[in-house]
C-alpha cells in the first residue's frame, strides 16, 4: 500500500510500504476512510521534528520515516483481541492517544497525559495510508447517521470540547476565543453547547472570521485594527470574559489571554508551539486568575460523535476540502504557504 510518510523537515514522501501485518493482541487494523491534516502535522512538516522523535519512541519503538495522520475514520478489517461492541465491519473513529496503561495518570483515567504517551501518526504509523494499525482501546464506533467524513472531524472537535470542559464554562458565561482556526472554531461550537451567553472571537484572517460569525459568535474582531482586550472588557460590563481560550500557541496571545480574563477567571491554553513566554505575576496572583493547560481530549471523541448523531453539533463548516492521498504532499505545501482559506482538509486513500 502507499503511505504519506514524514522523513525529515520539509520532506514528505508517498512511499510504497508493505500491507499491514495481522494485528497482535491489543491491536486492530482499520481500512482508512478519511484522515484530516492537523496543524500538528503541518508543524512537523514545516518546523519538525517537534513531537516526532528522531530515535525510537519509548512506547512504540517506531522511528522515522513515519506515516502521519491521526484524525481518522475507517472500518475495522481485523481484530487481534475481542472488543465489546466492535467487530469486523464496524465503522470507527480513532482516539489516537497512545498510552502505557500502568503509569499514575493512566491508572487515574488521565490517559491523554500518560507519562510515556504519544499519538498515532506521530509515535506510530498513522492514517495517511489505506490501512492503519491502532490499539483496540482507540476504537470508537461511529453512530448511525454520522458520515465517515464528519467522523474524521471528531478528533479536532474533541480538542475544542475538552478545552471548554477544562474551563468549566457555565450557562451565561462570557468567552473570548483567541484564534478561529480548527481548534478555535471547535471551541466556539463547544462554548455554544455549554450555554455561553457571549462568545467573542479574535481572528485576523477574513475567511476564518466570517466562519466564526456564521457559526454564531457574538462579535468577531480583527486584532490588527481593534483593541480586543478593551472591546471585550466594555462588552462585558467592564468586567472581562469569564474564560479566554488561547488556540494558537503564540506567546503574545498567551499573555493577552492572561491579562484579558476577568478577576477570578480562567485562561485556557490549548495552542502548542515551541516558543516561550514570560507571564506577569502581578496580573495573576492579585486577581486570582487561573491558567489551565488543555491537551487533546479525554473520552471526548465519543461525546462529539454522540452530539453529531443527535443533531446538536454540525461539523460541516470545518470541512473545507477533500483530496486524494496521492495529492497529500501538495495539500501540505498549500497549507504551509498559506494558500487558500482552509480549516480542515481530509485526505482520502485511493482504493484499488
Amino acid at each position: 500500500m502507499q503511505a504519506l510518510r514524514w522523513h525529515a523537515k520539509g520532506k514528505l514522501c508517498l512511499d510504497d510500504v508493505g500491507a499491514p501485518a495481522a494485528p497482535e493482541p491489543g491491536q486492530a487494523v482499520i481500512a482508512v476512510s478519511f484522515c484530516g491534516i492537523c496543524g500538528t502535522d503541518l508543524h512537523e512538516f514545516v518546523h519538525g521534528p517537534n513531537l516526532i522523535r528522531t530515535g525510537a519512541h519509548p512506547l512504540t519503538g517506531v522511528k522515522p520515516p513515519i506515516t502521519l495522520g491521526h484524525e481518522m475514520s475507517g472500518t475495522v478489517v481485523a481484530l487481534g483481541s475481542p472488543v465489546p461492541g466492535v467487530e469486523v465491519g464496524t465503522r470507527v473513529a480513532v482516539d489516537p492517544c497512545l498510552r502505557c496503561g500502568v503509569c499514575r495518570w493512566c491508572l487515574h483515567g488521565e490517559y491523554h497525559i500518560c507519562a510515556k504517551g504519544g499519538s498515532v501518526g506521530l509515535a506510530s504509523d498513522g492514517g495517511f495510508a489505506s490501512h492503519a494499525t491502532v490499539p483496540i482501546e482507540s476504537l470508537v464506533p461511529i453512530p448511525d447517521g454520522v458520515s465517515d467524513q464528519l467522523a474524521a472531524l471528531a478528533e479536532p472537535l474533541a480538542v475544542g470540547l475538552h478545552a471548554i470542559r477544562r474551563a468549566t464554562v457555565q450557562p451565561g458565561d462570557n468567552v473570548l476565543l483567541l484564534g478561529a482556526g480548527p481548534i478555535g472554531v471547535a471551541a466556539l461550537l463547544a462554548a455554544k453547547l455549554a450555554g455561553a451567553a457571549g462568545i467573542y472571537v479574535s481572528e485576523p484572517v477574513p475567511a476564518r472570521a466570517r466562519t466564526a460569525a456564521e457559526l454564531g459568535a457574538t462579535e468577531v474582531y480583527d486584532p490588527a485594527t481593534t483593541d480586543v482586550r478593551r472591546e471585550v472588557f466594555l462588552r462585558t460590563g467592564r468586567v472581562g470574559p469569564d474564560v479566554v481560550v488561547e488556540a494558537t500557541g503564540r506567546p503574545e496571545l498567551v499573555q493577552l489571554a492572561v491579562t484579558t480574563v476577568r478577576r477570578g477567571g480562567r485562561a485556557v491554553l490549548c495552542g502548542i508551539s515551541g516558543a516561550e513566554t514570560a507571564l506577569p505575576i502581578t496580573q495573576i496572583v492579585p486577581f486570582e486568575r487561573t491558567i489551565l493547560g488543555s491537551l487533546g481530549y479525554n473520552h471526548d471523541i465519543p461525546r462529539v460523535l454522540d452530539l453529531m448523531a443527535t443533531g446538536r453539533l454540525d461539523a460541516t463548516p470545518l470541512l473545507t476540502g477533500v483530496r486524494p492521498l496521492s495529492a497529500g504532499a501538495d495539500a501540505f505545501a498549500e497549507l504551509a504557504a498559506g494558500r487558500g482559506n482552509h480549516l480542515k482538509i481530509l485526505l482520502e486513500p485511493e482504493r484499488s
